[in-house]
């Protein structure tokens, strides 16, 4: 299907503790449309944070075949995969990411960098991002110049910055107070407006909500998938 940003069929992980077998992920079956705004829940073991790292690419299945925006990304080496994951994933991580001597500005066009875009194009596609996530006046800060709540709008602006085809959030108000976790969320929903899929990562019922469908996993099964009843 054209409108589709993620598609998994049959994906399995399995890893090896000694002589002994984990499978992490059992014949998992995924499709996640362009645009949407999906929550990935489920308990400690339960194949969470596993499918989050297949969906951004960061490890490869045992089994099974994914697709990510048409192209199939299952049998990837680890360069293909970096390739990948720099021009179609913007991540959001729960402890930001964000390198200690660099600026905002430098942190977010860390990127770019990456994608061999040039400098003075750098510079403007940063400027935005920052702009865009309401740090216009913080370019030249430093992490430790920022609160907790900036530093995730510095990482939420890198994230945005290559135009990626999904934001996958993990735990991204996990290190937040309350008032700045809101804060935090509105944002992203905002994000979710303007057009980008996003997949939230979360073990939080009231984040899960803020998504428009919620997907449940236990004992490396999608137990539940279904529309988000409430709205908070």
């Amino acid at each position: 299907m054209a409108d589709l940003v993620i598609n998994i069929e049959g994906i399995g992980k399995t890893y090896r503790i000694g002589d002994v077998e984990v499978n992490a992920l059992r014949e998992v079956d995924l499709q996640i449309k362009k645009g949407e705004y999906v929550a990935l829940m489920g308990p400690s073991g339960s194949g969470k944070s596993t499918l989050m790292n297949i969906l951004g690419c960061l490890d490869t299945p045992s089994r099974g075949k994914y697709w990510l925006n048409g192209t199939d990304v299952s049998n990837m080496t680890d360069n293909e995969l970096a390739e990948i994951r720099n021009k179609e994933i913007g991540f959001i991580f729960q402890t930001f990411n964000l390198l200690a001597r660099n600026t905002s500005l430098d942190n977010v066009a860390l990127p770019l960098v990456y994608a061999g875009v040039s400098k003075i194009d750098r510079i403007i596609k940063a400027e935005n991002a920052l702009k865009s996530v309401g740090l216009g006046d913080r370019m030249d800060h430093k992490p430790n110049e920022l609160s907790g709540g900036q530093r995730q709008r510095v990482a939420i602006a890198r994230a945005l910055v290559n135009s990626p085809s999904i934001i996958l959030a993990d735990e991204p108000t996990g290190n937040l107070d309350s008032k700045t976790s809101y804060e935090i969320m509105e944002l992203i929903e905002k994000i979710h407006e303007a057009g980008n899929t996003v997949i939230i990562v979360t073990h939080e019922e009231d984040i899960a909500k803020r998504a428009k469908r919620i997907i449940r996993l236990r004992d490396g099964l999608i137990e539940n998938d279904a529309m988000a009843t409430a709205s908070i």
